[in-house]
């Protein structure tokens, strides 16, 4: 549309208002020609409250300015969009290197926690969650043997997924029913996203080899459909499974600590990565980071458990206040 012989051009909530230079353009441009050739000569493009000029000249200059310093802190990101990435530090004054999380994500792991819990399973669904996940543990024991490394590693890649699969369904639920979740959304992607911050970290001790991360891809996918379809079925069984897998997973990285005791395996010093992640001392070691990623198991064993009770006692998860950092 025209108006005071300026074109207008108007997409939901973001206005370009192009200059009279551009007028030759004519009514007929498509919408990424009109784009293009109003940010050629000047358009003022207003996102909330706030405006930003850039020309695509001055855009290409800044690009090749930042991509012609040899420094890898020069070559930064150049967006007229207005997204600038937030500098954050640490309590000391000195930036904080990791995009994955923040300074505020991090905390330290209670490790007084009980690694003795167990759910006995006494109905069909219990017993069929109990004996999936053993079943399960034969084939990974086979594989792995005494490669604490690599089993801990491939372990994350399936322990994330349900966190994500169950708050991604509830997430839904929450949509169709227009209902809150009791904050259970929340916990379950925590879940998710520490889990996969375990990987990280796993990833610096212990370097997949190709047929392993093959492995990944395949298992993953499986194991991702049916779980999804599990949860559909019956989210008492689903999270029920998941807190058996934990218990698994406490023994697991039992015997890892077993073997670095032992010599076995070296003791080396812990990844950057986990020392900011769970707050540890800058001498930590690697037994230091097995001890707090069991500890994270443990937790998210009884989150687990204790959504199944839930659903098992004819409730819905947000009927109950979900256990938001629980750590």
């Amino acid at each position: 549309m025209k108006r005071g012989g300026s074109d207008m051009l108007v997409a939901g909530t973001r206005f370009f208002v192009a200059s009279s230079a551009a007028k030759g353009l004519g009514s007929s441009c498509s919408w990424g020609h009109c784009v293009r050739a109003s940010a050629v000569h000047g358009v003022s493009v207003v996102r909330n409250g706030s405006t930003l000029a850039m020309s695509e000249k001055e855009n290409k200059k800044k690009v090749e300015s930042a991509v012609a310093g040899g420094n890898k802190e020069e070559k930064k990101v150049i967006s007229y969009w207005g997204v600038q990435p937030s500098k954050v530090t640490k309590p000391d004054g000195t930036e904080w290197k990791w995009n994955c999380f923040r300074p505020w994500e991090t905390y330290k792991a209670d490790l007084s926690i009980d690694l003795q819990k167990h759910h006995a399973p006494v109905t069909f669904l219990d017993k069929m969650a109990y004996w999936t996940v053993k079943v399960l543990r034969y084939p990974t024991d086979i594989f792995f043997q005494r490669r604490y490394g690599c089993r801990a590693m491939m372990l994350e890649t399936v322990a994330a997924v349900p966190g994500m699969v169950g708050g991604m369904l509830l997430h839904c639920k929450s949509l169709r029913r227009f209902e809150h979740s009791g904050g259970w959304i929340k916990a379950l992607l925590e879940e998710a996203e520490n889990e996969r911050m375990h990987l990280m970290t796993f990833m610096e001790v212990a370097k997949p080899r190709w047929y392993e991360r093959a492995l990944v891809i395949s298992v993953q996918g499986v194991f991702f459909n049916a779980y999804f379809l599990g949860y559909l079925l019956s989210p008492k069984f689903a999270h029920r499974m998941v807190g058996y897998l934990e218990e698994e997973a406490i023994h697991s990285y039992t015997e890892f600590l077993k073997e670095l005791d032992k010599g076995t395996i070296e003791n080396v010093p812990a990844p950057a990565i986990a020392i900011d992640y769970w707050q540890l001392p800058p001498d930590s070691t690697l037994r230091d980071v097995v001890m707090v990623v069991r500890a994270d198991e443990a937790h998210h064993r009884d989150v687990n458990h204790f959504a199944s009770d839930i659903h098992y006692q004819g409730r819905e998860l947000r009927e109950a206040a979900a256990p938001i950092d629980y750590h």
